[in-house]
């Protein structure tokens, strides 16, 4: 029985130490940008020497992908971001190091 068990914690450390290598997905139809944080008030964002607005039901991502407020921005930050017809932001990604080597990339592809 304590085999089994043992086992079983096991297959799940591996499991989830595979999991946590996993790229993310990021949205191809994204735009690569640098974003200064916490200089304007909600919902305005600087993306690229540009103030753009976050859309209603716009959500932040971090470089663990999970979802942030405006006030837990970094003070600068690479990001991929996804704007509406109307030029808000409907999706930012916070980039990781990583991440922004592999889409710079495939955008100079």
């Amino acid at each position: 029985m304590r085999k089994a068990v043992w086992a079983g914690v096991l297959v799940f450390l591996i499991a989830s130490a595979s999991f946590a290598q996993l790229a993310r997905l990021l949205p191809a139809n994204g735009k690569l940008g640098e974003m200064v944080g916490q200089q304007h008030p909600f919902p305005l964002l600087e993306i690229d020497n540009k103030v753009v607005r976050l859309a209603p039901g716009g959500v932040i991502y971090d470089q663990q992908n999970r979802a942030i407020l405006h006030n837990q921005l970094p003070p600068s930050s690479p990001v991929l971001y996804v704007a509406d017809s109307k030029g808000e932001i409907m999706r930012l990604y916070l980039l990781r190091p990583d991440e922004v080597a592999r889409l710079e990339g495939t955008l100079n592809r």
